[in-house]
């Protein structure tokens, strides 16, 4: 009997991660990571380094099923073109992805290229904890905060594919926080891996580290991290007043 199966593959900022699975049951069958590292450059050639990392991760978890593969699922943070081929708009992350139509690289029957975020709340209402919820919101908490909206059972992406991007919520209006977004004082900009430096006046460098100081009694580690989860709190009482619903996940990026 054929078993029906998929590739996943998720570009982070931190890590490239691709996963070969029985897409009737959603089991990892393989599993690889690469650092992202210098596939980042801001050289000429960033474009062609990602093809080439990608090509050989699809590759290598090809040759590890028995079956051929049926479908093909690129995640990557940003905005999607309207046909689900590329990544179109990424402001400053992960230079050189931007406008790469991966179903001319890749050449598969079944390609879609979605936000990261809204790959992992499918995944989840697909083979997760939201597999018995129709209304769930989703938020990604890592280098960035990334978050998806389904509504009814259905991925909501608003108009141009812009809905769900709730790490960009403004959740202090007087703040004039650095950041991809424009947005002052943003979900993201309090609990994002990327801001911790600037949270803590350079004294951390990682939300790992941040962490285990506050667990360690730095009080003024302490002092930083609570006041980061409290506004993820305000951020999640907004979403909940805002759309009522069934679940929310919250979930590594």
């Amino acid at each position: 009997m054929h078993m029906t199966t998929a590739i996943g593959i998720d570009l982070g900022g931190t890590n490239i991660k691709g996963a070969l699975i029985n897409a009737a049951t959603g089991e990892i069958l393989h599993q690889t990571v690469q650092a992202t590292g210098s596939n980042t450059s801001h050289s000429n050639g960033a474009g062609s380094h990602w093809k080439k990392v990608i090509c050989q991760i699809v590759q290598e978890l090809k040759s590890k099923s028995i079956y051929p593969v049926d479908a093909l699922g690129l995640a990557a943070p940003g905005l999607p073109n309207t046909s689900n081929t590329s990544i179109i708009n990424m402001p400053g992350r992960l230079d050189g992805l931007e406008n790469l139509i991966w179903s001319e690289v890749l050449q598969e029957k079944e390609l879609w290229v979605l936000n990261d975020a809204h790959a992992a709340l499918m995944a989840e209402a697909t083979f997760g904890v939201g597999q018995n919820f129709k209304n769930i919101v989703m938020l990604t908490l890592g280098t960035g905060v990334g978050g998806g909206i389904l509504i009814n059972g259905e991925l909501y992406q608003g108009n141009y594919q812009m809905a769900g991007h709730l790490g960009h919520m403004t959740l202090d209006v007087d703040r004039e926080d650095p950041g991809i977004t424009g947005m002052p004082g943003t979900l993201e900009n309090a609990m994002g891996d990327a801001t911790v430096a600037i949270r803590s006046f350079k004294k951390f460098t990682s939300t790992k580290s941040l962490v285990a100081a506050h667990l360690q009694g730095d009080t003024f580690a302490t002092y930083v991290w609570l006041n980061s989860v409290r506004k993820l709190a305000l951020g999640i009482c907004s979403i909940c007043n805002l759309l009522s619903p069934d679940l929310i996940i919250l979930g590594a990026a």
